[in-house]
């Protein structure tokens, strides 16, 4: 029976790679990646050599019946995105919804995904949170941050560094300038940063030293009254 391997890349440090993500990446007979390049580096890092196809948020569905034929075709598929889980603001949602509809077995192994470190280490509750993901950047955006700022779980977003800054006054617009956060950026990397305070204090921090890589914000819930 076919099966596909929903496997956990690391996020910036190979060293978090886990031995069981190995060996699947060591057995599998075909990997379908996010970026056929990156994964080929981590590949080449491990010193494994397999068939790669590329599995895109840009092909993801136009590709699915391909993606479905070769699952078929083999006993066992590798689903990765460039960093991180699949389908966590990557593909995969859509490829696992078609495979379980197919009958194809789906087995999805525990690994790196970066809200989680930055919550932990956020200082903030991490018995209830809520995961957005990206905002939208134009419509629905202004509606999304008034429904967030009555949300009493922690929140956590991902975005990009040029619109950390505009995401951080927006915080502090909708939910006000002492609103507490907490940016993580460049997780597990050289160059690994958290920054703590409130919304404004957080910005203006920003807004003098303009962030690079990649970035989580964390904010906490509303307080109860």
């Amino acid at each position: 029976m076919s099966k596909l391997y929903i496997v956990p890349t690391p996020i910036g440090n190979l060293e978090d790679i886990t031995l069981r993500a190995i060996r699947i990446l060591q057995e599998t007979d075909f990997i379908l990646a996010e970026d056929t390049r990156v994964t080929k580096r981590l590949l080449n890092h491990l010193g494994i050599q397999k068939p790669i196809q590329p599995f895109h948020a840009h092909n993801e569905h136009r590709s699915l019946e391909n993606a479905i034929s070769k699952i078929g075709m083999n006993s066992s598929v590798v689903l990765v995105s460039d960093a991180g889980t699949p389908g966590i603001s990557d593909p995969g949602f859509l490829l696992v919804r078609e495979c379980l509809a197919n009958g194809i077995e789906i087995e999805c192994l525990p690994g790196p995904a970066a809200l989680i470190p930055a919550l932990v280490a956020s200082g903030f509750p991490c018995d209830r949170f809520v995961f957005e993901g990206f905002l939208p950047h134009k419509k629905g955006r202004q509606t999304k941050f008034l429904e967030l700022a009555e949300e009493q779980r922690t929140i956590i977003l991902y975005e990009s560094p040029h619109r950390l800054v505009k995401c951080l006054d927006q915080i502090a617009e909708f939910m006000g300038e002492d609103r507490l956060v907490c940016v993580a950026r460049e997780i597990t990397k050289l160059y690994e940063e958290y920054k703590r305070g409130s919304a404004k204090e957080i910005g203006d921090y920003y807004k003098a030293n303009p962030p690079k890589g990649e970035i989580v914000i964390v904010i906490e819930g509303k307080k109860s009254k």
